[in-house]
């Protein structure tokens, strides 16, 4: 399989993964033969990567930190506990504990994969599939920090719930949960707040949780908000979950500002590490990242052309890529080779394809 832009892809090629809609249903099986109609769906609902079959790549497997069944039934869940807060009725903690303790069971068995967040976004599904893309970059983190179970637990839930802040509650529960807060506040401000009050009323989950959606915008420097907190008056779940947020985010882009390519995303944290994000925290993330994930073309600065077909753990830098020849104006796969960059150490990634 190959992970390409859609604007890549024609009528005819087969999606290699399934496309999903916010609550975890298929939106798109994979094995279907892609149409102009499906494509022109697909753009008007958001969709701009996506993995499509391809011959030359018939053994190329993302491995998985989560299996798609668990995806699909921590989306699900999480669908449900939104609509719950939109309809102004609690959501049920204990399933959604469940739900992270099966991540989390599922992560600590696949500590040596590197994470290909290769989820595809729609508009309907984009707070969803952020929410459990976060939630499984902190605990990934969390992991390899030796946290401990009852810690990741609620570093999980934290994470989750980040952004939970974000969904609109009736008239009646906003006025309660803004009640007491400082005026002039925007609505990013506000939603750290209305997430902490949230989980707050919640019985069974931890105010350190609660903490992860009310500090996950402040800066190491003092710079963030809503308190404006400075380093150790952060809480270091907190500053996980930022690291977290900030990455998905800039890969995903939003309404102003384009999708960033992996690669790109962890360059510009790592220029932060220090400033914005606590430095230890973007090391431990950097390592656990696929940087060039499976499935992307890219140029090697020997001229060489291919895809990124295997990873090595405590290497994101240095994938196995496949590389191919030109025949006819169309790429081929005759004498294939595999550079593996964790061997040939004097071969760089030039540059990510988007073709």
């Amino acid at each position: 399989m190959r992970h390409v832009p859609i604007d890549m892809v024609q009528p005819g090629n087969v999606l290699a993964r399934s496309i999903y809609t916010a609550d975890g249903r298929p939106l798109l099986n994979k094995d279907v033969q892609l149409t102009v109609g499906m494509l022109s769906t697909l753009r008007r609902l958001g969709v701009t990567m996506m993995y499509i079959q391809d011959k030359r790549f018939q053994d190329v497997v993302v491995e998985e930190v989560v299996s798609e069944e668990t995806r699909r039934e921590a989306l699900g869940n999480l669908a449900v506990a939104v609509q719950c807060i939109q309809g102004g009725k609690e959501f049920d903690t204990k399933v959604m504990s469940q739900t992270t303790s099966g991540i989390i069971d599922e992560l600590i068995k696949n500590r040596n994969v590197l994470v290909n967040l290769s989820d595809i976004r729609t508009l309907d599904n984009r707070l969803f599939v952020h929410s459990l893309n976060v939630c499984i970059l902190s605990l990934v983190v969390g992991i390899s920090m030796r946290f401990n179970r009852s810690q990741l637990a609620d570093l999980a839930i934290g994470a989750l719930f980040h952004d939970i802040g974000k969904v609109e509650a009736p008239e009646s529960v906003k006025k309660s949960e803004d009640a007491d807060l400082p005026s002039g506040l925007s609505n990013d401000e506000k939603h750290t707040w209305r997430g902490y009050k949230r989980l707050r009323k919640k019985n069974d989950i931890s105010i350190v949780a609660a903490h992860c959606a009310l500090q996950h915008h402040e800066n190491l420097e003092g710079t963030g908000y809503p308190r404006g907190l400075k380093d150790d008056e952060i809480h270091p779940f907190a500053k996980i979950v930022a690291v977290a947020n900030e990455y998905d985010n800039l890969i995903s882009g939003d309404d102003d500002r384009m999708p960033m390519l992996p690669h790109e995303a962890t360059e510009l944290l790592m220029s932060l590490a220090g400033k914005r994000f606590d430095r230890e925290v973007v090391i431990q993330f950097l390592r656990a990242v696929a940087v060039f994930p499976t499935g992307i073309s890219v140029r090697l600065d020997t001229g060489q052309v291919g895809v990124i077909v295997a990873q090595h753990k405590g290497l994101p830098t240095r994938p196995v890529v496949r590389v191919f020849t030109k025949e006819d104006g169309e790429w081929e796969s005759h004498n294939v080779e595999e550079v593996d960059l964790a061997q040939e150490t004097t071969v760089f990634i030039k540059k990510v394809m988007q073709e």
